[in-house]
């Protein structure tokens, strides 16, 4: 509004502007794309549920503003013209265009742009030409080092430049980008996305979520290896379990849709294009000795990783929970996101009364959630609860009380450093593993090319208090040096983990937290002896008053 007060001419007065503030006639909730016309405000709204569909919404800009009006459904983008007098809204691919006065819901079919018979010629050179050009200025502009390590940035230009005209495909384009972004000796500089031409013939082959070998003489395929899951979650086990929990290591896969397995090179040519789709296959159980039926949907080869990938986060904890003998929590953080917040309460709770804690980052990819786990890992017990029976409980809520370890390795990256590096500084750990990854110039991926694709710029350096950049370049140093040697990680062995239960389990011996009994009970002066003086001691806890971690 004030801009197109600037606009035109008029005069604004700033004095007590927040005085002036009305508040919008609309309830709670999740808003955004804030949009006034001379007639409406405009602006997208999605439900508390956390859905990301948003709706348009407008409200007539008058004393008496009326009730808010729905305008349009699935709308992921709104803007006004420069005029203010015409309202565009895409959704689902469609193009909206309607009059910014209007008063009710629009028409739809009246309102859309018609885009079904448009053609443009694209010169695909001239096109990669101006993407180059912009990607190297986007990353002078946004760069967090206005002088670019130092890097003549218009020589660089110059010599790449005419490479433009011999690139023959928009992935050659993204390799002369990596070439010269590179030049600025960044970390997290990415070239990626973009119109890449897809082959017609992309297969994507369906999986059961288990291994198995050929075995002629079984007359099929048995399986060799069930990944290992969370009982507490069985929505993560692996989709031929699912459909079936009685199938076990030895059992014998025949046939896929009626097609025998030993007919083919391998039982996946007979899941190609059948991802989420419902297979039936015929099995021969071992216990008992049957040939069965069973109806399997597959999931997609990411799944069929991530099951793996679950199966090692599994078995870490199990073997801390038995070498710790319940005395160690284990917590793995796979990247810094939303999704990891929610595996750090699943995982903490759990264990926070435990006298130590492992805190895995290896493999680690980043995020930007450090600051709210350290905020976590740094409250102190100031004062004890006692209730009248049981165990004290301590303010802070939940503060650790115990000796933490923090494991990170070459893989850790990005805000799984920045957590490494701050339990460091902060006290809060030691650390244990392999130097990190070394990339600590954050981005914002804000900057992006016009067919989607993206050279990222590092945008926001990072240095400590003593004056000094951080981590970028060279990594997280661990406090103990311990690597996972190849063959042994093949053996199924995990040095590393070893080492840091082994710490723990020092610590714990030397210096274990207590905590404090409490005193006696107020009692009045003038009261009699009381039969119990002192109050009864705190009992240890049983089995059934712990709070089991995940696989108990």
């Amino acid at each position: 509004f004030l801009s197109s007060l600037v606009e035109k001419g008029q005069p604004f007065n700033l004095r007590n502007l927040a005085l002036r503030m009305k508040k919008a006639p609309v309830p709670p909730g999740n808003y955004s794309s804030l949009k006034a016309t001379a007639q409406n405000l405009f602006f997208t709204h999605r439900e508390l549920t956390g859905s990301k569909q948003s709706s348009l919404r407008a409200f007539k800009i008058d004393p008496n503003p009326g009730a808010v009006r729905s305008i349009l459904n699935n709308v992921s983008s709104l803007s006004l013209s420069l005029d203010r007098k015409k309202v565009l809204a895409k959704t689902n691919g469609n193009v909206y265009v309607f009059d910014g006065s209007i008063a009710a819901g629009i028409t739809a079919s009246a309102a859309q742009v018609k885009l079904n018979n448009w053609t443009f010629s694209v010169d695909p050179r001239e096109e990669w030409r101006q993407m180059f050009v912009d990607a190297w200025r986007m990353e002078r502009d946004y760069f967090y080092d206005r002088g670019l390590h130092g890097v003549d940035w218009q020589r660089e230009l110059d010599r790449h430049l005419p490479l433009v005209d011999r690139v023959t495909d928009r992935s050659e384009l993204s390799d002369l980008l990596t070439q010269i972004v590179g030049e600025l000796e960044a970390l997290h500089i990415f070239v990626t996305g973009g119109d890449v031409r897809k082959a017609s013939d992309d297969v994507k082959s369906g999986s059961l979520g288990v291994r198995v070998v050929r075995d002629e003489n079984a007359g099929g395929y048995r399986i060799s290896h069930i990944p290992e899951w969370d009982p507490d979650y069985p929505e993560e086990a692996p989709a031929l379990l699912k459909a079936d929990p009685d199938v076990r290591v030895g059992d014998v896969l025949l046939e896929v849709d009626g097609v025998r397995v030993l007919d083919v090179a391998h039982p996946a040519l007979l899941l190609r294009n059948k991802v989420g789709q419902n297979v039936l296959l015929k099995i021969r159980l071992t216990e008992p000795n049957v040939e069965r039926p069973v109806l399997v949907k597959t999931i997609s080869t990411g799944e069929d990783s991530n099951l793996h990938y679950n199966e090692w986060e599994y078995t870490r904890r199990q073997e801390v929970e038995q070498k710790g003998e319940s005395e160690i929590g284990y917590i793995h953080l796979r990247a810094m996101g939303t999704s990891d917040m929610n595996a750090w309460v699943r995982q903490f709770f759990p264990v926070y009364r435990r006298q130590g804690l492992i805190i895995d980052v290896r493999y680690n990819n980043g995020g930007n959630i450090d600051s709210w786990i350290l905020n976590r890992l740094l409250r102190k017990a100031w004062f004890f609860w006692q209730p009248r029976v049981g165990q004290s409980t301590w303010n802070m809520h939940y503060a650790y009380r115990g000796h933490v370890v923090v494991l990170c390795n070459e893989w850790t990256a990005s805000d799984g450093e920045a957590f490494t590096e701050g339990a460091k500084r902060l006290g809060i750990a030691t650390v244990i593993g392999t130097r990190t990854w070394g990339g600590e110039i954050w981005l914002s991926r804000n900057n992006p090319l016009v067919d989607g694709g993206i050279a990222t710029a590092a945008q926001t350096g990072v240095f400590g208090p003593e004056g000094k950049w951080l981590i970028e370049g060279h990594g997280v140093d661990p406090d103990f040096v311990v690597d996972n040697l190849p063959h042994e990680t093949f053996k199924g062995r995990d040095r590393q983990l070893e080492a840091a239960i082994d710490f723990l389990k020092k610590k714990i011996d030397e210096d274990p937290y207590v905590t404090p009994a409490p005193p006696p009970y107020y009692r009045r002066p003038d009261s009699p002896e009381p039969e119990f003086p002192e109050p009864p001691p705190v009992p240890e806890p049983r089995e059934a008053d712990v709070m089991p971690i995940a696989g108990d």
